[in-house]
């Protein structure tokens, strides 16, 4: 009989150097904790990518759709919601979102180094499902807003989290993947308004109907939160039952745990069809120079340095890192508020201005968010190949498309009937995505290795506070007029013009 070890690669000690450099600030962590961080990445690198990591992709793809997903789903059931409880002020759906979201971030980005990366990569999407099923017995628009913000909580924590856990288990080599899973995020629109479509466009109230909206005519939204919560829920159990997921062993280290990460390398391993050479000594090794702090509040402590004074300053150094990071800053910020501002509401726009068309049929809306969403996918796979284009790089492909998205933005306005509208939406929409691929990957690339978590920080925080100011200025705007389009419109303009000025150009060049 064939001894089935025959079957397992043996990995190699090699030089891995040049593809597990430290991210972390050599100043923000303790000398030893650096070293074996190194011996970690070295091991993850040399085991490579597999079985184990691909299984993680899908899994983690999971939590991108969801970060857009959720938000879509507000979009959607907001025409039927304000229409069924005649709410007079409908984007504050949108803003208990969007404070769910902010709350979610800082609570799972900070506790996941506390309580682990396998509880909260777990818990987020599991977090969303039960609220999002109960939110379809929500019997007034208080207690929708509310079930609205507790899912939203959830989702604010999967971009923080699953981005960690992946990446901790991805070789150095393969990191190129975080951005391919953009599609996730593309994928997800237009599986939303492809489900909404046949729930929402026949079982919902009419824009253009006189009589009162009744529960059971508008039963619609509700039976598309069980659908989506019901798909939230399916991914929570792949991820909780069906895959085993194993605690980072660089999280484990952490709390002083090297036998717990030595095992957990050799585990990842063996599911790869290969074994380590990593042993307990090549960390306990990096012991002898002095004693490790390492426990949860040293971690805790590491996490609250990314964001201290020091790495603030760091940023701003010199007059062109400065320049570069307040630009960095504002282009965040003014796409936080732009996008929101008109994305969350075109449903209720298409609605809306279908009915000043004479055609605002609910089954018409939500097809036409159905074609709109189509154009996000290639959207997302073009700006990848956009970035790596020679004399347009990263600069000139956010330039363009952000620009782009304001300009078919203000030609929206212009549209005399359903048709151009839609035509202007879906040119907006892949604009859009084209515009969001190329950005996620393009901010980590222009800030210094030491300072790229306090970086990230700081663009992520102007996003999330900006994208609470939308729905507010939506209430006051006023929906049904351009005023909300043309304020969307200027954002985006201005930010590709600031886009134009940023000083660095990352293709072809290694980040710090």
């Amino acid at each position: 009989m064939t001894d089935k070890k025959e079957d397992i690669e043996v990995v190699e000690t090699g030089s891995l150097d040049d593809k597990t450099t430290p991210v972390l600030d050599h100043s923000a962590v303790d000398p030893v904790y650096q070293a074996k961080a190194h011996v970690l990445n070295n091991a993850i690198q040399q085991i490579g990518m597999g079985k184990y990591q691909w299984e993680l992709f899908v899994l983690v793809g999971f939590g991108w759709a969801s970060d857009n997903l959720w938000p879509i789903v507000t979009s959607l059931i907001l025409p039927a919601v304000a229409l069924e409880f005649n709410q007079s002020k409908p984007p504050l759906l949108s803003l208990s979102q969007n404070i769910g979201l902010l709350v979610g971030a800082i609570f799972w980005g900070f506790g996941c180094d506390i309580f682990g990366r396998r509880l909260a990569f777990n818990m987020t999407i599991g977090v969303t499902a039960v609220f999002g099923l109960i939110a379809a017995g929500s019997p007034n628009f208080v207690g929708i807003a509310f079930f609205v913000a507790l899912w939203s909580v959830g989702v604010g924590g999967n971009l923080p989290v699953d981005s960690a856990v992946f990446l901790e288990f991805l070789p150095g080599s393969h990191q190129y993947l975080l951005t391919v899973l953009s599609i996730f995020w593309a994928l997800a629109q237009l599986f939303a308004t492809l489900v909404a479509w046949p729930l929402l466009g026949y079982h919902t109230c009419s824009a253009e109907q006189t009589t009162p909206c009744t529960k059971s005519e508008n039963f619609g939204w509700r039976w598309f939160l069980i659908a989506m919560g019901s798909f939230a829920m399916v991914c929570f159990i792949l991820r909780f039952v069906v895959f085993t997921l194993y605690e980072s062993p660089k999280y484990l280290m952490g709390k002083g745990q090297d036998a717990q990460a030595v095992e957990v390398v050799h585990k990842v391993a063996q599911k790869n069809g290969k074994t380590s050479p990593l042993s307990l000594a090549d960390l306990e090794i990096h012991d002898e120079g002095g004693q490790q702090g390492i426990d949860a509040s040293a971690a805790l402590k590491r996490k609250l340095e990314k964001v201290n004074l020091t790495h603030v300053r760091a940023l701003f150094r010199s007059k062109k890192l400065a320049y570069s990071t307040t630009l960095i800053m504002s282009i965040w910020a003014f796409i936080g508020l732009a996008y929101p501002l008109y994305n969350s509401f075109i449903p209720y726009t298409l609605a809306s201005k279908g009915a000043s068309f004479g055609d605002g049929s609910t089954y018409l809306t939500y097809r036409n968010s159905l074609i709109i969403a189509v154009l996000g996918v290639p959207g997302a796979l073009i700006g990848g190949v956009l970035v790596e284009t020679p004399r347009v790089g990263r600069k000139g492909a956010l330039a363009l498309s952000t620009t782009l998205t304001g300009v078919f933005l203000f030609c929206s306005t212009t549209a005399k009937n359903s048709n151009s509208l839609l035509g202007w939406n879906c040119a907006f929409n892949f604009c859009s995505n084209v515009m969001y691929a190329v950005l996620y990957a393009y901010t980590p690339e222009i800030f210094p290795t030491k300072d790229r978590g306090t970086g990230n920080a700081l663009t992520a925080s102007a996003n999330r506070v900006f994208g609470i100011m939308a729905p507010i200025i939506a209430i006051y705007a006023d929906l049904k007029t351009s005023a909300p389009v043309y304020v969307s419109g200027a954002l985006f303009i201005a930010a590709g013009a600031a886009t134009c000025a940023l000083p660095f150009e990352s293709r072809g060049k290694a980040s710090l």
